[in-house]
């Protein structure tokens, strides 16, 4: 077996290929590796086949989606799995040929319900199910601490003690473990019986992870992050520096439309002098209105710049081939002590 290990803080995932053939797949890949994955198999010599997500996600954000049309490969999941981009759904105990290597799904619900473990020769790749020294949440959406009861003690503690067990996610550098020094070392395991195992999980009170809701929705849906909105933002536009329009506004001569998107309050309170208002939320609404000449010089605005970037994207979706968007916002601006003009 060619096997590579990526960690991404404390997510990780696994390239996995046959000697043989050089057919390989990828289990739970995160999104901005993308480049990474694809440069070791390069090097390696492999065709990644399949994508494989052992649950759905809700603390990174996986790569299977875009991996799928890049390479025109399955994105693979449980059956159970909510995400409408899965091409393959594995039942539980069906394996998934990997060039000579067999891949055999185990259904371990508890973190998620859609949680599947794989195993692969030597070792097992247990998601969120378990981890080392841990096991995985069961206070996120379709978690339950039952099931993850039914799946530790019923399922994959039953497993051969020496096979390696590689978990989606580790936040102290470890890269793998076994089933037997699982059972012995790991302190959520002592709780031994159902009753005591299931209050010990409902009780744990752990914090949200950061990116929850955005997590799920992405990995649910196929919808993008807003990283990735604002990364094709930022290839679609060019950008103007803030010494060039500084030195403009010190002229009296902007040569530009300089459209500020922030909201009313914001743009009074301190403004690029000469700059006229349109906030992004009405931009599509207002633009034949505010902007009349398609063939007009824009340059957006706003306080971070980041939604001038989509603005000026928008814009230029909308025929306004001369927009750019600032390189940098109004705090930048401010605190470079370049002038202001308030009010409307």
């Amino acid at each position: 077996m060619i096997f590579e290990q990526v960690a991404t803080g404390g997510c990780q995932s696994y390239l996995i290929g046959c000697e043989g053939t050089r057919i390989a797949a990828l289990i739970d890949p995160e999104l901005t590796q993308i480049d990474r994955y694809l440069g070791l198999a390069a090097r390696d010599g492999l065709r990644i086949r399949y994508a494989i997500d052992s649950h759905t996600h809700a603390d990174h954000f996986s790569a299977s989606r875009e991996l799928a049309e890049r390479l025109d490969i399955p994105v693979v999941s449980h059956r159970l799995s909510p995400a409408p981009y899965v091409r393959m759904r594995l039942e539980d105990g069906e394996l998934l040929q990997v060039g000579g290597l067999k891949i055999q799904a185990l259904h371990t619900p508890g973190h998620t319900r859609d949680s599947m473990s794989l195993i692969c020769e030597d070792r097992v790749f247990t998601g969120d199910t378990l981890l080392i020294g841990g096991t995985g949440r069961t206070d996120l959406p379709t978690g339950d601490p039952n099931k993850l009861y039914d799946s530790l003690f019923e399922r994959l503690l039953k497993l051969d003690p020496t096979l390696l067990v590689y978990p989606a996610h580790d936040y102290k550098g470890r890269t793998h473990s076994t089933i037997g020094a699982e059972i012995a070392d790991n302190p959520r395991l002592q709780k031994r019986e159902r009753a005591a195992f299931v209050e010990m999980m409902n009780q744990l009170n752990l914090s949200a992870p950061t990116h929850l809701t955005e997590a799920l929705r992405t990995n649910m849906s196929g919808g993008k992050t807003v990283a990735q909105l604002l990364a094709e933002a930022t290839a679609a536009v060019p950008f103007v520096a803030m010494t060039d329009l500084a030195r403009r506004v010190e002229q009296g001569d902007l040569g530009f439309v300089v459209l500020d998107v922030r909201e009313r309050e914001a743009f009074r309170a301190g403004h690029i002098p000469g700059a006229q208002h349109l906030p992004r939320g009405q931009l599509e609404l207002r633009v034949n209105q505010d902007l009349p000449d398609p063939t007009a010089r824009i340059v957006t605005c706003c306080e971070f710049g980041r939604i001038s970037t989509l603005a000026a994207s928008t814009l230029r979706t909308l025929g306004f081939m001369h927009a750019s968007a600032l390189d940098g916002g109004m705090k930048a601006w401010r605190e470079a002590g370049l002038p202001l003009a308030e009010g409307d």
